[in-house]
């Protein structure tokens, strides 16, 4: 290992920041004794996207790197021997692509106003709009304590490189209670995840709603496959290359025509094949003996997360066969409590997502754009709280049905 020390950023009772270059600059072991990071690890809370493999294969892949404008500037707490007590992963942006939490509007007024608004720093996992823990604590320590050091020791790397600001972008509530002490802004933002309430099948799920929209669904799935077409769970040692290479034409078919340029290479998907093969689920749409469409998902302990989805051949209704129905089987099948399938899409109403509030932490250095940063995330906060009730009160579910969650 490698390690790349760039300098203290905070640091009182013999503990200090530091800036690692990349994964290669943390050991596994170490890097796994943080919470939420080890598909092995004690308790529930696994999340893949935190995982050593994923965020290496985003760095290894190029993918994540100086050249895409992700250049990897992760935080290592440390104490005096230099053993981790914590981490931040962290990207320092020459832009605000690949966030899924727009601040384009900021950086324009800013520059406007003669400010340099790039480089800032991104506490986030690139190209992934899935909440879960960012300020990472050990977990035989006080994570509170370690949050609160880590989200101060944020700040003061902000300011020792000259970066204009610091995003903490879909972050756990702990994380966002430790944020909001430590003065950083509040953002909200909305997403639509389905709760398992203890579904024994799909059947039962659609028991839970509204007849008439019971009815539509079951339409929609039969008029999905109806082109004779098949679906495919593949897992572990499914993953074969050339299962990659079908996935990944259909990848670069939508995202091209969706971003103009996909974020994700051939080589990032052969590596978390290879490496973390049991946390990913390809849903894969056969038609005529060969794949057409397909998504993929990552499984945590507890959540299904969607994420990338392509075809190559267009069929009613497909998308939200692949993307969403065939993921509320598997999270049923597999006891799963939650499916996140990404970021926004009202469509995702209708087939049985609840509107779920997202959250993200700002801190802005320059006191006048933070000032009117703070007056713009005040008013929206209170559309997106407008907004989700609304959405809440057409939830596709019978009025008997229980709250998600319980």
């Amino acid at each position: 290992m490698q390690r790349s020390e760039g300098g203290s950023g905070n640091s009182h009772s013999g503990q200090a920041i530091r800036v690692a270059g990349s994964m290669a600059d943390f050991f596994r072991e170490e890097w796994e004794s943080l919470a939420g990071t080890s598909p092995d690890g004690p308790g529930c809370g696994y999340n893949p996207f935190l995982s050593f493999d994923f965020l290496r294969a985003l760095e290894e892949s190029g993918c994540a790197a100086a050249r895409s404008g992700w250049q990897p500037s992760h935080l290592r707490l440390e104490d005096g021997a230099g053993s981790l007590l914590g981490a931040v992963p962290c990207y320092l942006k020459s832009h605000s692509q690949g966030e899924y939490v727009f601040d384009h509007g900021w950086a324009d007024a800013f520059e406007r106003a003669g400010g340099s608004y790039y480089p800032k720093l991104q506490v986030s996992i690139p190209f992934t709009p899935a909440t879960g823990p960012r300020l990472l604590a050990r977990r035989d320590l006080d994570p509170a304590a370690t949050r609160a050091t880590l989200a101060a020791g944020l700040k003061a790397v902000t300011d020792r490189i000259g970066a204009s600001s610091a995003h903490v972008t879909f972050a756990s509530e702990e994380d966002m209670r430790a944020l909001s002490a430590a003065g950083y802004l509040h953002r909200t933002d909305q997403q639509f995840h389905f709760f398992n309430e203890g579904y024994a099948s799909y059947d039962d799920f659609l028991a839970s709603l509204a007849s008439r929209k019971r009815k539509a669904l079951k339409k929609e799935r039969r008029e999905a496959l109806s082109a004779g077409i098949s679906i495919d769970w593949l897992t572990g040692s499914d993953l074969t290359e050339r299962v990659w290479d079908d996935f990944f034409a259909f990848y670069m078919d939508t995202g091209g025509r969706k971003w103009g340029r996909p974020y994700l290479n051939r080589k990032f998907f052969s590596l978390v094949g290879e490496r973390m093969g049991r946390d990913v689920l390809l849903v894969m749409a056969k038609r005529n003996g060969r794949y057409i469409a397909g998504a993929i998902n990552f499984i945590g302990s507890d959540t299904l997360y969607g994420r990338n989805w392509g075809c190559v051949e267009d069929h009613p209704f497909l998308h939200f066969e692949v993307c969403y129905h065939q993921a509320i089987d598997f999270a049923i099948a597999r006891g799963l409590r939650v499916v996140e399938a990404g970021a926004q899409g009202e469509h995702k109403l209708a087939r049985g997502y609840r509107p779920v509030t997202t959250h993200s932490a700002h801190y802005i250095a320059h006191p006048g754009l933070r000032g009117a940063v703070e007056n713009y995330l005040t008013r929206e906060r209170q559309e997106v709280a407008r907004v989700t009730e609304y959405f809440e009160e057409h939830v596709p579910f019978r009025k008997d049905a229980p709250p998600a969650g319980c």
